[in-house]
């Protein structure tokens, strides 16, 4: 795996770049400042029903956190480095800028089960029976081989996380795997998908690191939470970058961005015009 120890000046390295489209991530090490973390873990704090200082309070395995927008989560999302990785990764002017960092699973030492376990895609877009005036339904969403919806998975560490410490588990190089899957159920796209055998035979990675890493992730990696068997909770965001339309898999002028190239070298060993 390719840590980036640099200034990030220079952007994405080829390196980076070729990791991306084999393993389906990049690991960035201090993508955004060790006091933006701090910051955001202090908000965090105060809408969390324990005492930081007293495990005995902590009482669940799993705390979600919603809505954080502004402030030190938005400054993380948009730092010059990061938006030119989106840039080469999804390609110029098709991402939404972030304004935060929405959802937060932070994960507690527990015995009991979070009851959020199992290998999974993140969905991005409504099914056609979605209402709009309802609230979501989630488990009915979908994904489509042309990612409707979702540019990147994004993971950003606002604790240490070591490997005790709940990392996400990722199925290195699922992508491939998944992309051949979706391609069959065309725009119309799939949910509700059984994916625990999917990328089963892959190397295993865990998202590990200090305050202030990033992953950067392609939408299909297969990957799963796990339980909390360390000592301090984990604050990790998991985060969309949305795309302003779906990605293209035939463009008459070649011009493909990475996640495109990387969705047809799997379907077609990228021949294919």
């Amino acid at each position: 795996m390719i840590d980036d120890d640099q200034s990030h000046s220079d952007g994405l390295s080829d390196a980076q770049v070729a990791q991306f489209i084999q393993d389906g991530f990049i690991r960035i090490d201090r993508a955004f400042p060790l006091e933006l973390a701090e910051l955001g873990c202090a908000i965090m704090w105060r809408d969390i029903p324990f005492d930081p200082h007293d495990p005995t309070t902590w009482t669940k395995p799993v705390v979600r956190l919603d809505g954080y927008g502004g402030g030190p989560f938005e400054k993380a999302a948009n730092l010059p480095f990061l938006h030119a990785a989106y840039d080469r990764l999804v390609g110029k002017g098709l991402w939404v800028r972030p304004d935060g960092l929405g959802t937060f699973p932070v994960r507690f030492p527990h015995p009991e089960d979070p009851g959020d376990l199992g290998w999974h895609v993140d969905a991005s877009f409504p099914g056609e029976d979605d209402d709009p005036d309802e609230e979501h339904d989630f488990s009915t969403w979908r994904v489509n081989v042309t990612s409707r919806g979702r540019g990147l998975l994004m993971l950003f560490l606002f604790s240490d996380v070591g490997e005790f410490d709940a990392p996400t588990r990722i199925r290195v190089g699922s992508q491939v795997d998944m992309a051949r899957f979706l391609e069959p159920a065309g725009e119309a796209g799939m949910s509700d998908m059984d994916l625990f055998e999917m990328g089963s035979d892959r190397p295993v990675a865990v998202a590990t690191g200090e305050a202030g890493t990033v992953y950067l992730c392609h939408p299909f990696l297969v990957h799963t939470a796990q339980g909390h068997r360390g000592a301090n909770p984990r604050f990790m965001a998991q985060q969309s970058l949305d795309i302003r339309e779906p990605y293209q898999l035939h463009r008459e002028d070649g011009a493909y961005s990475v996640v495109e190239i990387s969705i047809r070298q799997a379907l077609w060993g990228d021949s294919r015009s």
